[in-house]
């Protein structure tokens, strides 16, 4: 077990039929109870477990897979805490925590195995919060502090065995949730599946609401897998109930990495961009027609048209932000692979946190009042927009500003878009296209049911025949986005996240390569030149210029 084999002992003991009897009336007594039924069950099997005649051991090897070590490291840069459930003897579960990098060197391992009584258990934890607090005050000085809050350094490892699992989870639920913080790593050996699960839930309701993903490829951890936010199976030879049980599943433990760091970030990324954009557009939308309720004497007449009002977010909006939903990539993904600690800028709800939502919501009020007040002020007293001296009138107006907002909501979803491509084009670019394709049939037919139109009639065509309209479309558009691009220029060279400040280092290092190269390129066109105009090849002088090496013109 100390080398990490998985193993087994067999022994034999000879049971005369008074014997057997008893044990079998104890044993069903015992599975009876209505009360401490684990317990009795426990008791009975103690009983009937002596007194054996040793007939020989097995050492079976459990191999680890590939990539076992490297994605539990990755895991931990990204700032995932890892734990490791498992049934194996506390030998073999603290070597292959070793081998797999789970432990590592220079732990300060915590064992809170063997207890026997709720009060040693206690004792136990309170013992071991001690010496951590001890050796922080001890060996930490300012600079230490910061420099472990910034790197997560390894400290601690806990290892729990089921037996003091039992009593931790009926009294000191607590206590060990506190101890379970101080350590960057936790090893739970001896645990039935049920244990598994009551730990998984247990973190689940810790104060800092953690969550939590379950990975396991045996019928023993289905019920870990049920209970934890995300489970994930893996399709192996202990067979399928795993992956049936699970929401992902795949054939190897190192494919966790890419569906945690590579998946795991643009879904995240998608999700927050797609729930707080849909805020923020009906917000942009709906602002306007309240405020318009101050200035008709509350008369509830509607700004904008009964059509627009349905289509706006079936036909005008939707496309868009589906489609960014689906294909967005902030960063690429060999990125993502290379560099766990760009999961860092997504954990703890950073994206949907208040300060996004905020910033999503102040946006759309922002729009609102520039697109509402903005038309009012070119529209106030009745001004003519016209070459033949017409006037616009209230469906003008709303017009005016419903093709605002359309222009400038599509055009805050293309500036979010880091990854283009040509249904991306096609989206933001046709639903613009589109809506004026509506908007001046509808405008130039009168239709009849859901669809009547008569105080549309000709008013589209009337608003883009006047150059007012265009140039104030223009302007309108103009402020609303300037501070929008302004405010993301600012952050990204003050503030720049993790991926953010990647993509600058990556830029600046592109650069050089592109320089290098056009240096060394014009050296040698002028030594070529030079070869030319003379009877003799001549080296070019080339001092200063630095070559490319092999894997930077690769990378470049």
């Amino acid at each position: 077990a100390e080398i990490g084999l998985r193993t087994l002992v067999y022994c034999t003991r000879d049971l005369t039929e008074d014997q057997y009897e008893d044990i079998s009336n104890k044993m069903r007594e015992a599975r009876n109870a209505l009360q401490d039924r684990e317990e009795k069950v426990n008791g009975v099997i103690n009983y009937i477990e002596k007194d054996f005649h040793l007939l020989g051991a097995t050492g079976v090897e459990d191999k680890l897979q590939d990539g076992v070590s490297d994605t539990i490291q990755a895991l931990r840069t990204a700032g995932v805490k890892v734990w490791v459930l498992t049934g194996d003897k506390q030998e073999t579960a603290v070597n292959i925590s070793h081998s797999c990098t789970h432990f590592q060197r220079g732990m300060n391992e915590l064992y809170l195995v063997q207890q026997t009584t709720m009060q040693q258990c206690a004792d136990t934890i309170a013992q071991h919060l001690k010496s951590i607090k001890q050796g922080r005050n001890q060996h930490s000085t300012a600079d230490n502090t910061r420099r472990i809050q910034e790197d997560n350094v390894v400290t601690h490892a806990l290892v729990v065995d089921g037996m003091s699992l039992a009593h931790i989870l009926t009294e000191h639920r607590d206590l060990f949730i506190e101890l379970c913080q101080q350590c960057t790593a936790v090893l739970c050996c001896r645990m039935s599946p049920l244990q598994k699960a009551e730990v998984v839930k247990l973190m689940k309701a810790s104060p800092e609401r953690p969550i939590t993903l379950a990975i396991g490829d045996g019928a023993n951890d289905c019920s870990m897998i049920q209970e934890a936010h995300v489970g994930v199976g893996i399709m192996g030879k202990e067979g399928r109930q795993a992956v049936r049980a699970s929401d992902f599943a795949f054939a190897r433990f190192q494919f966790l990495k890419k569906l945690m760091l590579v998946h795991g970030h643009y879904y995240y990324i998608r999700l927050a961009t797609l729930v707080q954009y849909f805020f923020y557009k009906n917000v942009a939308f709906i602002s306007p027609q309240l405020l318009f309720q101050f200035y008709n004497a509350y008369s509830q007449t509607t700004l904008y048209d009964t059509a627009f009002l349905t289509f706006y977010n079936i036909f005008f909006t939707s496309l868009p932000i589906l489609l960014y939903g689906l294909f967005e990539q902030n960063i690429k993904k060999a990125d993502l692979m290379k560099n766990p600690e760009l999961y860092k800028d997504i954990a703890s709800n950073r994206r949907l946190d208040i300060f996004h939502f905020l910033y999503w919501t102040i946006l759309g009020i922002w729009h609102a009042l520039v697109l509402y007040y903005g038309p009012m002020y070119l529209f106030w007293d009745a001004p003519s927009l016209m070459t033949n001296q017409t006037m616009f009138g209230n469906f003008g107006l709303g017009t005016f500003i419903f093709t605002a907002v359309v222009i400038v909501v599509n055009l805050k979803m293309a500036l979010e878009t880091n990854y283009w491509t040509w249904l991306n084009h096609f989206a933001i670019w046709g639903s613009i296209i589109v809506y004026f394709l509506f908007t001046l049939v509808y405008s130039a037919f009168i239709f009849g049911g859901f669809l009547a139109n008569h105080q549309m009639y000709w008013v589209f065509l009337q608003l883009l025949s006047s150059p007012t309209v265009w140039l104030a479309l223009l302007v309108l558009t103009a402020v609303c986005m300037v501070p929008d691009v302004f405010i993301k220029m600012v952050f990204k060279h003050i503030r720049p996240s993790r991926v953010q400040h990647k993509q600058m280092k990556m830029k600046n290092k592109l650069q050089q390569l592109k320089t290098s190269i056009s240096t060394v390129s014009e050296q040698m066109l002028l030594s070529v030149q030079s070869s030319r105009t003379t009877s003799r090849a001549t080296t070019p002088n080339i001092e200063g210029v630095r070559y490319v090496t092999r894997s930077e013109t690769a990378e470049l």
